[in-house]
């Protein structure tokens, strides 16, 4: 009897590894594949290349937008948003961020195109969260603006709560930091008895040390050309050139592999880098603020560079005072790609309003106007393949509105990066009970707090100025 339930045993054993596991697997995959599934139904669909689309369904699969359309079905399963009376628009991106860094302003060189951006990303800056609450999903990290010729850039997606290394937008071309004007030659620092000022000093000496590196850096391409023409021909026992981390990057410019951002304020420094990077046969790729922009708006339009700019923001130096609201009027019509920008982390949760603020000032449509914060940016970090507008194959980076996204009433309720939620509203106010009964326990917990003093207790904040691309340590403004 007992060899006959242990054979029994055994043959059960082996029916049910072979026979039910495979049907389990496969149910599990199909669970798998269904969470991956999202089906936003009934909404105004703003894809801005496409128009606006009343009671429309998006289909999200696998991180993609898989289907635009009326009545679109999902598998049992799939996970129904009701978007009724709502909108979805594509994510917001920035093109002129600094959220994740802090003190990138590597000002000892007038030259540091060897220092990158992507080292020094802090994941857990709380205004990656505040963006996202925004719609924000993407944004180019720039370098300060110090230098003539700054650090590497890094275009990432804002995936809060994930590694440094998840952030980073695969395939975005890379890019590097310029700058000119008042920043670059100090002009807000005062002369130091007995120290020697950093070169340069004027404007026209930010041309030169522009001019000088890619001077240099053409010469250093030609030394690897030859080598490399030497090796392919079977010449033996060469030595390779030195390398030169300073020279590379202005290499990859000069091959077209890696953008110019270009931080700028007047109009004759603008056509200064202009007619430089013609003399040296690259492009820029955006004038960053380019608050000067509308009165040489042709002439970046022929060149094909973008305009990345603030709505009205103006005064605060020198150089800003004949900035006006109509900018991005004035440059859209004349060709320009334009796109609103943050340089700040607070001005960076309400993209949404600068755009708007475009068809007060200037009349553009309304669809005019919401490209200044999705495609035209997208265009610009050369990502528009994948992001920036509402078409089935790009990448689910979503965000939806209670209202339209051009109202100051509208918050968003919910933000997709590749088809995952990364910001809830509902999940966001369900857990603030949460964390406040885990902050006073962490509080009751430390020893001679504030509070026990009688003292209440102060949150820090980072970054108190109003820009936090400033000259002191962040980049752009003073």
């Amino acid at each position: 009897m007992r060899r006959f339930i242990a054979i029994l045993l055994l043959v059960t054993t082996f029916w049910s590894a072979a026979t039910l596991s495979p049907l389990f697997g496969q149910s599990a995959d199909r669970v798998s594949a269904l969470q991956n599934v999202t089906l936003i139904r009934n909404a105004t669909v703003l894809t801005i290349t496409r128009g606006v689309l009343a009671n429309t369904d998006v289909l999200i699969r696998n991180g993609k937008i898989a289907g635009v359309g009326k009545n679109l079905t999902a598998p049992a399963g799939a996970k129904i948003i009701d978007a009724t009376g709502k909108f979805v628009m594509p994510g917001i991106i920035d093109c002129h961020s600094h959220s994740m860094l802090d003190t990138i302003n590597e000002g000892t060189l007038s030259v540091t195109s060897m220092v990158r951006t992507r080292d020094v990303l802090d994941p857990t800056d709380i205004s990656i969260y505040r963006q996202l609450a925004a719609g924000v999903t993407a944004a180019n990290l720039l370098h300060g603006s110090a230098n003539p010729i700054g650090g590497l850039n890094t275009v990432v997606k804002f995936k809060y709560g994930r590694p440094a290394s998840e952030f980073i937008f695969p395939g975005a071309m890379p890019g590097i930091k310029f700058a000119l004007g008042e920043n670059v030659k100090r002009s807000s620092t005062p002369n130091q008895p007995g120290v020697t000022r950093r070169y340069p000093n004027t404007r026209m000496g930010v041309e030169e040390t522009i001019r000088d590196a890619f001077t240099r850096a053409r010469d250093y391409k030609a030394t690897w050309d030859e080598y490399r023409a030497a090796v392919a021909k079977g010449e033996k026992n060469l030595v390779p050139p030195r390398r030169d981390l300073q020279l590379e990057p202005l290499v990859e410019v000069l091959e077209g592999k890696r953008y110019v951002h270009a931080h700028s304020y007047r109009s004759d420094e603008i056509l200064m880098l202009i007619n430089i990077a013609d003399e040296f046969g690259f492009k820029i790729k955006t004038f960053q603020h380019v608050l000067e922009g509308y009165k040489v708006a042709k002439e970046i339009a022929a060149h094909g560079a973008g305009a990345s700019i603030f709505a009205d923001s103006w005064a605060y130096k020198i150089e800003a005072y004949d900035a006006i609201p109509y900018t991005a009027a004035i440059m859209t019509r004349a060709g320009v790609v334009v796109s609103m920008n943050s340089d700040s982390d607070e001005r960076a949760r309400r993209l949404n309003i600068e755009a708007a603020k475009a068809m007060h000032y200037g009349d553009l449509t309304e669809e005019q106007a919401l490209r200044l914060v999705t495609i035209n940016p997208a265009i610009q970090l050369g990502i528009q393949d994948r992001v920036g507008s509402i078409e089935v194959g790009k990448d689910a980076d979503l965000a939806i509105w209670n209202g339209h996204p051009f109202s100051v009433y509208s918050r968003v309720d919910m933000t997709f990066i590749d088809g995952e939620v990364f910001f809830d509203r509902q999940q966001d106010l369900a857990r603030r009970a949460e964390l406040a009964k885990e902050r006073a326990i962490l509080e009751a917990a430390e020893p001679n707090k504030p509070a026990a003093q009688g003292q209440s207790p102060q949150t820090p904040r980072r970054r108190p100025r109003g820009h936090v691309d400033d000259d002191l340590g962040g980049g752009d403004q003073p």
